[in-house]
């Protein structure tokens, strides 16, 4: 399983010398019972560090550079607990390069009526001070979130886990790299794009291998591990040997089992977290990588078919953010017009990720048109419901442009025996004609992400601070 490395964020709260050392004490004391709540509640995938108080702007310039500079540090979040001058943010504010977010919050819950007087409103007047700092954050044009509510709210944490999942998918895109076997499939225009401006924009890397370089690398797996991958298969899914003789089904699914692991191999040792097959490029190769590819998904790789690179880097990107849950590259196929059922079915010819199986996948071997190569080992299954958000990237000449959707999966309820893949099917919203048109008049791809652990607002969060055009189709 690909694994992202220690994470971490930062609670920085502003106050100032103006209320005393006492005050100050207090602030202190009351941030740290915050994180230690925020960091017990069981909603955050990782963990809140306190910082030093910010009450003078060398102090927040300091944190803010040493963040930067600490790869564990994913992001910042600040809280204001008094009225801090906005102008001591400045600088700080300017340098940080991590994810930021304001946590419009209070200590008390509610307004102590019978007691409340001067001291507690200037000690607690988060209410003022939010104000200060959002206006310097919109005077900035710092891309930060704002999250508004009780730090004990389970919903209010829920939010921060959500911005925390996308500050650590910002961070990690800078260390996405695909490798692409083979160029992209000839004539298709959406998979076509500007791999130095997606470095310079995104972070990936995008490199390029010649089908020779892998099927090396598959060529040198020893028998011995095929055999083994195959009784790991044997105790994973169910065996649909179809029309063909169960040595013939054997051997064709072995080749799959070799592939994966030279695929695996590969991507290893080039420090690789994505990659792309295409089907007109398979010099060497017994077939096109179907069950490899899956279970290479299955275990968090960024995949994405044609030499679609920018959204086999979207999918590694995901993943991340959903922690490889419910979370895959997909393509629209064909509709469901009938009045009151419209939907959208979608595969691919092989490579459906079985994050979004729901029920156990069954191994299938059936013969392939495209690729002119022996016939392919796959998983097939059916997808599950859920409400989900789907996007797609495409490279416009001038810009990059994401496309988001949101839709409702539902599971299928006919059978379809005669289709040898996986398949999820869901209808877009705001409904399917609104939806689909939408999506093709503004240029949506035919290549998708799916995930139906992640919402819009996440890959809203994550366009704007990578300063990308977007639309979002809701």
């Amino acid at each position: 399983m690909l694994e992202v490395g220690k994470k971490e964020f930062w609670f920085i709260v502003g106050s100032q010398h103006l209320y005393g050392e006492v005050a100050l004490l207090e602030v202190k004391k009351d941030a740290q019972v915050i994180v230690d709540g925020l960091n017990n509640s069981g909603k955050l995938s990782y963990p809140v560090i306190l910082q030093e108080l910010a009450v003078t702007a060398d102090k927040i310039t300091e944190m803010m550079k040493e963040a930067n500079y600490r790869d564990e540090v994913a992001g910042v979040i600040t809280w204001m607990h008094t009225f801090s001058p906005a102008k001591m943010w400045i600088r700080g504010t300017k340098l940080l390069q991590k994810p930021l977010l304001h946590f419009a919050t209070q200590f008390n819950q509610s307004i102590p009526w019978a007691t409340i007087d001067m001291d507690f409103m200037n000690l607690n007047q988060a209410a003022h001070g939010d104000r200060e700092y959002g206006f310097i954050n919109a005077r900035l044009k710092k891309q930060n979130k704002v999250v508004v509510g009780y730090w004990e709210d389970a919903v209010i944490q829920e939010k921060i886990a959500d911005w925390m999942d996308v500050a650590v998918a910002y961070d990690e895109s800078f260390n996405i790299k695909v490798a692409r076997f083979g160029d992209n499939m000839r004539h298709v225009a959406v998979t076509e794009g500007d791999k130095v401006e997606a470095q310079i924009q995104f972070g990936w890397t995008v490199d390029y291998f010649g089908i020779g370089d892998l099927v090396q690398v598959i060529d040198a797996v020893a028998n011995e591990e095929v055999e083994a991958l195959f009784e790991t298969y044997r105790d994973s899914y169910d065996f649909d040997y179809g029309a063909y003789d169960e040595a013939t089904w054997e051997a064709r699914v072995k080749v799959q089992a070799r592939q994966e692991i030279g695929i695996r191999r590969f991507l290893e040792t080039g420090g690789y977290t994505a990659f792309t097959s295409n089907f007109e490029d398979l010099y060497g190769m017994q077939q096109l990588p179907g069950l490899a590819v899956q279970r290479l998904m299955a275990e968090g790789y960024g995949f994405a078919g044609e030499g679609d690179w920018k959204t086999a880097a979207i999918d590694r990107l995901l993943k991340i953010m959903a922690h490889n849950q419910n979370t895959g590259f997909m393509e629209d196929y064909t509709y469901e017009l009938t009045v009151g059922k419209e939907a959208i079915l979608q595969s691919h010819m092989l490579e459906v990720d079985p994050t979004l199986a729901v029920n156990r996948p069954k191994i299938v071997v059936s013969p392939l048109s495209m690729g002119d190569r022996e016939d392919p080992a796959r998983l097939v299954f059916d997808g599950k419901a859920g409400e989900g958000v789907v996007v797609s990237m495409a490279d416009f000449g001038t810009h990059f442009k994401l496309l988001i959707n949101e839709v409702s999966a539902f599971e299928p309820t006919e059978a379809a025996p005669n289709l040898p893949v996986a398949r999820v099917l869901w209808e877009p919203k705001p409904n399917f004609h609104d939806g689909v048109r939408t999506w093709i008049e503004t240029g949506g791809g035919h290549h998708t992400v799916v995930s139906l652990n992640l919402t819009s607002d996440q890959i809203v969060t994550w366009a704007k601070l990578v300063d990308l055009e977007f639309v979002l189709i809701r």
